[in-house]
């Protein structure tokens, strides 16, 4: 399963890396034009609480700032400071946050970096794309969700199978390496790269016609771009899982990827990788519905060091692209599920004891999953939205059992699964705030008619009528979860689907939604406190940050796929689809 490598990077030399830093260009203003200090791992492991260096600013996955000059009592104040487009195509932005510079990145693998006090662009960089790839990928994605920073560079992935660095102050191309040839094993990169344990790490999106061996999750050395090792999500034979496929040809076997960034502990030097759903869906298509077909919809933990797998948990053997890639928590807390609240609790866990968890809403069921990050024990389980896949977890052993009556056993059959493939939970991430001890998720009220069939459109052999949950018409939620006892502490409900959440110290919960509004939401009671129209879907990941003392909240509109999806279940909802970068802060 592990794959060590020790090659060069492609193209320019350390020596390059290691040359001195280019003067700041002359487009530069403001609090952006300063001495650059190289980002190290001390910084990643405990950030400056005015910067956000990563997906969701700390290896951790919490997507909280310990920023409080903005807080409950005065958001109600908070002025849009400054605006700029984004480039054309599918935005789904998590900027960077560093030395008064966002390096935003941008539709189809392209770079910014922009004053974050002003919103000028100091400069831009386009990764050229061989005008060929979307014959070999079949469909190239233009979402860029994510880059990293590492020294003096941004790093990031690309279509072209690429992992990439930038010089910070300059945007010039300093190294570059092929991960995955992309005329023999084309990938998609959706979301960009973490920075763990002194590496890059990185997974993809793998395509079901380019077999396992694109199926994998990378570390390269972030100074160099030399790999460091590689771990296959598709077990080969000879390896341990390998049973689970049955007799399908090892060469069959794809699209188990993990298209989401992992979350990184540090104290235990594990890497949580998180996987995606197989192509075709459907598990009588592939070998048998009885089948584990490992590791797919699963949570892994992996050495650091050396990408091997210490353990791993499968959330669901999954028929309806339910995939489970979503971000990991890692959080430390007592451990006291409530047994009126909490649906599949394990018999043998001491209540109030304190562990190290992973937890969170992993997939698109909707279900949390409360595990030790250790050692992958299952400890709790319990569903937030309408589902019915699931039958049963078993408490001891945390072996999940699907619902018979929605498992397909032949082509042409029909079934009512909840929720359908927008979720329960996509994409769009949540939150944990330390101040609460809860977790705070967007989330949907869906379900949908799907039809087993080769002869539908796209890889997953499945055609589908989505429509609302029964009982209610409203698509979105937020839930407020505690970490502790599982039960939900509040419930926000709109017409409109919801999306990706921002935590603060100043007791907010900043999110968006599919209908333009963006909205401080009180992590105490979920009471909106400020609220803004800003025309378009909010399809970017919120961030917060701060330059000279003052705090700033960034977030981007534009288009997503999941957000015209919508249309169908609220079609009086039609935003605009601009990608706009939106900057806020209080009235000086």
């Amino acid at each position: 399963m592990h794959i060590r490598m020790a090659t060069a990077c492609t193209a320019l030399l350390l020596a390059l890396a290691l040359l001195p830093l280019a003067p700041q260009p002359a487009a530069a203003q403001g609090a952006a034009n300063t001495e650059f200090v190289p980002v190290t791992d001390a910084m990643h492991e405990n950030p400056a609480p005015g910067d956000w260096l990563m997906w969701r600013r700390t290896q951790n996955g919490w997507g909280y700032s310990p920023l409080d000059e903005i807080n409950r009592e005065n958001v109600g104040e908070l002025r849009m400071v400054w605006t700029r487009a984004l480039r054309e195509g599918t935005n789904q932005a998590t900027p960077i946050a560093y030395g008064g510079v966002l390096y935003v990145p941008n539709p189809s693998h392209a770079t910014q970096a922009i004053d974050a006090v002003t919103g000028d662009l100091l400069w831009e960089y386009v990764r050229p794309i061989p005008e060929d790839a979307n014959d070999y990928i079949r469909g190239l994605v233009q979402v860029n969700r994510n880059a990293a920073i590492y020294g003096n560079l941004i790093i990031d992935t690309a279509n072209d199978g690429y992992l990439y660095a930038l010089n910070a102050q300059t945007g010039s191309l300093v190294w570059e390496t092929e991960i995955l040839n992309l005329y023999e094993l084309p990938a998609r990169h959706s979301t960009g790269p973490i920075i763990a344990n002194g590496m890059v790490v990185s997974g993809r999106s793998c395509r079901p016609w380019a077999g396992p061996e694109a199926c994998i999750i990378a570390a390269h050395d972030p100074r160099t771009g030399a790999e460091m090792w590689r771990t296959r999500l598709i077990p080969a034979p000879g390896e341990p899982g390998n049973e689970t496929w049955g007799d399908v040809p090892y060469e069959e076997r794809g699209h188990v990827g993990s298209w989401m960034a992992p979350s990184y502990d540090p104290e235990l030097n594990l890497v949580y990788v998180v996987t995606s759903v197989t192509s075709p869906a459907p598990k009588f298509l592939l070998g048998g519905a009885d089948l584990r077909h490992l590791y797919h919809n699963s949570t892994l933990a992996l050495d650091g060091d050396t990408g091997e797998i210490k353990w791993y948990y499968q959330h669901l053997n999954d028929h309806w692209d339910l995939d489970h890639p979503f971000e990991r928590l890692l959080v430390d807390t007592a451990v006291a599920p409530d047994p009126l609240a909490v649906s599949w609790v394990n018999p043998n866990l001491r209540p109030g004891e304190r562990r190290r968890v992973v937890t969170g809403i992993p997939g698109k069921t909707g279900i949390v999953y409360t595990l030790d990050r250790e050692t992958g024990e299952f400890l709790w389980a319990n569903p937030t939205t309408t589902q019915n896949v699931v039958n049963s977890i078993d408490g001891a052993t945390g072996a999940v059992t699907e619902n018979s009556e929605v498992v397909f056993s032949a082509e042409g059959q029909e079934v009512l699964t909840c929720p359908s493939y927008f979720g329960g939970k996509d994409w769009e991430t949540g939150i944990y705030s330390p101040q609460t001890n809860a977790m705070y998720f967007p989330l949907r009220n869906t379900c949908a008619r799907m039809l087993a069939t080769t002869e539908a459109a796209g890889i997953y052999a499945l055609a589908t009528r989505n429509e609302i949950s029964p009982g209610t018409d409203q698509v979105g939620t937020i839930q407020a979860i505690s970490a502790e006892t599982g039960a939900t502490l509040w419930r926000y409900e709109q017409r409109s689907a919801t999306m990706s959440l921002v935590g603060t110290a100043g007791g907010l919960l900043f999110g968006g939604d599919v209908n333009g509004r963006f909205r401080a939401l009180d992590q105490e009671t979920g009471e909106v406190l400020w609220e803004i129209n800003l025309g378009s879907s909010v399809t970017g990941f919120p961030i917060t940050y701060a330059v000279d003392g003052r705090q700033y909240v960034a977030v981007s509109t534009g288009s997503a796929n999941s957000a015209s999806a919508f249309r169908g279940l609220t079609p009086e909802i039609r935003p605009t689809a601009a990608n706009i970068m939106f900057v806020f802060a209080l009235p000086d």
